[in-house]
Order: structure tokens, then sequence, then C-alpha cells
């Protein structure tokens, strides 16, 4: 059973704005837990913050946005987990404050948050909504995994079946390893795929799945065709592995190795509303960005610094 919980937030213009948590489908006890009103609240403050010159997406008026780096530590944040900060199996590891077993969240940013939506494209073709995630761009790990099966560039494509489930299995493989019954610290049950979904307008939502891939045994796995400049038809450059609605894997295989999963939106079991960024304070007192971020912390060493600089000139 589904419900709605509701946060009031104020902006800079103090005029109070809402924005919704959902929870579509309500997993098992066993299952992931759902992210809770305040972690969500402050997830989206710690987010906030990247706007004052420190977040890795640039802006206008030299300010920032958060990227995907600074949406591994927001979240190690707010629900006080550690970022892994590394090629590890997940981005952030939770230990819980019960004395229960440690989960993980592997975050995924993408600017596709207008494809999540159902809609018509340009060519009349009406599309699910999806959420986008990238799985991995180990090129090198695919490749391996796929040669020890007898599959490799010289004839992938005529075993499309074959190599994208070998892609699918290799990736749970990966989550196996970690797993606490295999002798890892992760409890897989608990874990999940956490998605943080932007466009060019300011919008953001997050989606929750869980880390369970689908069966790549059932899906169609082909090599699509696509008009090339002259206006005949030629492969693609991509592996798909497609539902009855369209392309729920895909792999580079020739260009960079991603691994890229579109679940449909209405999979997901949790979701928030769309919402935006808290703008910064606008007082004329405060100053924003990494140098007045130094000259804060480091007040004396920094009036130091600026004293050899104007002797230098």
């Amino acid at each position: 059973m589904g419900f709605t919980a509701r946060i009031d937030g104020t902006a800079a213009d103090n005029r109070s704005h809402k924005y919704e948590l959902h929870k579509p489908n309500l997993p098992g006890s066993s299952g992931p837990a759902l992210p809770t009103a305040s972690q969500v609240a402050k997830l989206r403050l710690i987010l906030s913050t990247y706007q004052d010159g420190t977040g890795q997406l640039s802006a206008p008026d030299n300010r920032t946005l958060p990227g995907w780096r600074d949406f591994e530590r927001a979240v190690a944040a707010a629900f006080e987990g550690r970022a892994q900060e590394s090629k590890h199996i997940f981005d952030v590891i939770v230990f819980p404050k019960d004395g229960s077993n440690a989960y993980g969240i592997s975050c995924k940013m993408r600017g596709e948050l207008n494809k999540s939506v159902d809609r018509v494209d340009r060519r009349g073709r009406f599309l699910k909504g999806r959420v986008s995630m990238e799985l991995s761009n180990s090129a090198k790990y695919f490749w391996n995994h796929l040669k020890a099966r007898g599959i490799d560039e010289s004839n992938y494509r005529k075993k499309p079946k074959e190599a994208g489930i070998a892609l699918v299995e290799l990736v749970r493989s990966w989550h196996d390893a970690v797993n606490i019954e295999h002798g890892g610290i992760i409890d897989l049950r608990k874990s999940f795929y956490f998605v943080l979904s932007w466009d060019k307008k300011g919008s953001y939502q997050l989606h929750q799945f869980v880390l369970d891939l689908p069966d790549p045994e059932t899906l169609h796995w082909h090599f699509p065709t696509r008009i090339g400049k002259n206006g005949a038809e030629e492969p693609a450059v991509r592996l798909a592995g497609d539902d009855e609605f369209g392309s729920l894997f895909e792999w580079y295989g020739d260009t960079g190795g991603q691994l890229k999963y579109y679940p449909l939106t209405r999979d997901a079991i949790w979701a928030s509303d769309v919402f935006k960024l808290e703008p910064l304070p606008t007082s004329g007192e405060l100053e924003y960005g990494i140098i007045a971020k130094a000259r804060v912390y480091f007040p004396r060493q920094w009036e130091i610094a600026s004293n050899e600089e104007e002797k230098a000139v």
C-alpha cells in the first residue's frame, strides 16, 4: 500500500513550496529500506550547497551545480554512510546504528530527467518512461569476461544474445563477490540503486530501484540499425537488450565499454517528486566559492598569503 508524505520548504523569496515523496511499491521487510522524509530533505539541502562554486558542473554567474561525485558524497552524508571514493562495487556503504548488516547504495546521476515520463518522440513513436543509469564502463573487464566465453571483437556481433547475457551476469557476479552470504560484508537484499535525474531547467528527481537485475535470457538481444549519412541503413554501435517496450540494456563495446540500464520508471520501488535545489542565501555579507571558503577557514594564513602577494607587486 502506497502513501505520500509532504515536506515543507522555504524558498529564497519566502514563498512556501512543497515537494512530495512517493512510495508506489512497498517492498517486503527483507528488501531495501525506503528513504525517509528526513533523509531526502537533508540530501536536497546538501546538494544545494554545491551551487557555491564547489560543485562539479559549471553554471552561469560563477556558480556551480552538483555532479556525480557530489551526489555520492551527499548521499553518504544524508544516509550517515561512508562514501567509497573508489572503484568499489558500491559508492556508499551504510552501517546501521542498530547493528544490523551493512548495505550498499549504488549512486547514479544522469541528465535525462525528460526521459523518465511517457512521451511521443519526433518520429511519432510512443515511448515508455525510463530512468537512465550507467552500470559500468569497465571495457577491459567486460571484454575479458566475453573472451573467456569465446566471444571477442571479431564475432560478438554474430552472438548478441550470448554477449548480452554474459555482460549482465558479470555485473551480478560483482555484487555476489561482496555478498555477506559469500563471505563479504554487504547485505544485497537491502542494497539498491539510487538515481538522481536532472534537466537543464534545474529540476531534479530521485528514484530507487532494487539491486536485482532483470533476467537477461528473457530479453531480445540484437544490434539495431540506423540510417547513415548517405541515407542507407547501417549497424548501430550498440548492443541492445530489449523488453516488450524497448531497450532495457545497451552496451557500447566498441566506443568506451559503457553498459547502460534503462528500467521503466514505474518499476522504481520509490520516487521523490520533481524538486529544485534550495537557492543560496542572497545576503550581501555572504561570499561563495572556494576562495571565500579558504578565507573563512584559514583567515590568518590567508591574510599572510595576501600580504605576501602585495609585497611582490
